[in-house]
């Protein structure tokens, strides 16, 4: 007979591993996770707001640009709206993973983005008001990296992902700006 009680196979805590089976409940959580999921989550909705946000500036400024010389900057803001919105999607997954509720109330949408909405006509202003909101999401996106640490490694890589997506979104704002 073996001992499974406690055993350890190549390093590996075996009763720990047990006790995932326990708790169903509680989805893809299990005892081992370490961060504190309701601030993880309270995080994860704030990014949601911004994204969301970005993705109806993005839009706005598709449908308002004007000019026959502007095909190319109006086919950059429909491309990095349908990003943006693919962040949101992957943020409210993560959110319902970790058992939270992604918050889409339009009410307070604004009051949670890190980012601004902007209504500007021009299209210089547009661009400008777009590497703005990268270069915020980025900040924003790292502190939350550098907050989460290694107590949760799915958001962490999950950030880390939808972070480079957005630097190369202010690399291509800042190349329409010159």
């Amino acid at each position: 007979m073996h001992d499974i009680k406690h055993s350890s196979h190549a390093g590996l805590d075996t009763a720990a591993i047990r006790d995932a089976a326990k708790n169903l409940d509680d989805g893809a959580v299990t005892v081992g996770y370490q961060a504190d999921r309701k601030e993880i989550i309270d995080m994860l909705n704030g990014a949601l707001a911004t994204e969301l946000v970005c993705v109806l500036r993005y839009k706005r400024h598709y449908y308002t640009v004007s000019g026959l010389q502007n095909g190319p900057v109006k086919a950059e803001f429909l491309q990095h709206a349908m990003e943006e919105q693919a962040h949101a999607d992957l943020l409210a997954e993560r959110i319902v993973q970790l058992n939270g509720s992604p918050d889409f109330n339009p009410a307070t949408l604004i009051e949670r983005s890190h980012a601004e909405y902007d209504d500007s006509g021009s299209i210089q202003s547009m661009i400008k008001a777009n590497l703005i909101a990268e270069r915020i999401a980025i900040e924003a996106y790292r502190q939350m990296i550098e907050r989460i640490g290694e107590k949760d490694p799915t958001t962490k890589h999950m950030l880390i992902g939808i972070m480079a997506m957005e630097e190369e979104h202010a690399d291509d704002m800042r190349d329409l700006l010159v």
